[in-house]
C-alpha cells in the first residue's frame, strides 16, 4: 500500500522541501498552503498523515485540525504539526483539537522520515488487528451514533482495554503509544484521556492520582 501523506504550510520552500523528500521515500503526497484549503482536499485525499504547521493564513492549524476531526472519512487520519511554535499553551491547544503528535522545527530531513515511517508502521498495525474494540466502543454510543476516535486515543483505550481493572502507568502509556524516543509535554496524555471520556463515558476510565489509568467495563 502506497500511504498518503498531506503537507499543510504556508511557506512555499519548506512545502517542496518536504514534499520532495516523502515522494522520494515512496509517499503519496499533495500540498497545501493554509487550514482551509487543506480542509478542503483532505476528504477527497484521505491522508493517512497530515503534517501541518500551526500558524498560516486564511485558517490556523489548529482551527483546521478541529474540523478534520469532525469529519468522518478522516476519523483514522494521523494529524502530527509540524512547527515552530514553543509555547506548552499553543501546542495543548493543537492537542485539544485533536492532533495525535508535534514536531519541531528545525527538524532535520532524516529525522522527520524517521518519524513519518514510524507513524505509517503504527497506523498499519491499527489496521490490521482484528479487536472486538471497535464494536465495543459503538455500544456505548448508541444513541448518539458510533464513536470517532483519533489515532492516539484509539492506541490508548485499546491498551486500556486489552487489560480491564489493571492500572497503567502513565510512562507505560507513554512508552506504548508515543514511543520511547518521543518527547511529549506532561498534560498530553491528561487531554486524551479527557477526549475519551468523553466520547465513551466517565465511569469506563478510572484514575489513580500521580500513577495513571484503567478501564473498567
Amino acid at each position: 500500500m502506497k500511504y498518503r501523506v498531506m503537507v499543510v504550510d504556508d511557506e512555499c520552500d519548506i512545502v517542496e522541501f518536504v514534499s520532495y523528500n516523502l515522494l522520494h521515500a515512496g509517499y503519496e503526497v499533495i500540498s497545501a498552503s493554509n487550514g482551509k484549503e487543506a480542509v478542503d482536499k483532505a476528504s477527497s485525499f484521505q491522508p493517512h498523515l497530515i503534517l501541518m504547521d500551526m500558524l498560516m493564513p486564511v485558517m490556523d492549524g489548529v482551527e483546521a485540525c478541529r474540523l478534520i476531526r469532525q469529519n468522518p472519512l478522516l476519523k483514522d487520519t494521523h494529524i502530527v504539526f509540524l512547527s515552530a511554535v514553543s509555547d506548552d499553551e499553543k501546542q495543548l491547544l493543537g492537542y485539544e483539537a485533536g492532533a495525535d503528535d508535534y514536531i519541531s522545527k528545525p527538524v532535520r530531513m532524516k529525522v522527520l522520515l524517521s518519524r513519518v515511517a514510524a507513524i505509517m508502521k503504527r497506523i498499519d498495525l491499527v489496521e490490521n488487528v482484528e479487536n472486538k474494540l471497535l464494536c465495543d466502543i459503538r455500544c456505548f454510543s448508541t444513541e448518539q451514533g458510533p464513536v470517532t476516535l483519533s489515532q492516539k486515543e484509539f492506541e490508548i483505550l485499546k491498551l486500556l482495554y486489552d487489560e480491564p481493572e489493571k492500572y497503567h502507568t502513565r510512562e507505560e502509556i507513554y512508552s506504548t503509544v508515543w514511543g520511547d524516543n518521543v518527547i511529549v509535554g506532561n498534560r498530553t496524555l491528561d487531554v486524551h484521556i479527557r477526549h475519551i471520556r468523553s466520547k465513551i463515558g466517565e465511569q469506563h476510565i478510572s484514575t489513580m492520582k500521580c500513577f495513571g489509568f484503567k478501564y473498567e467495563n
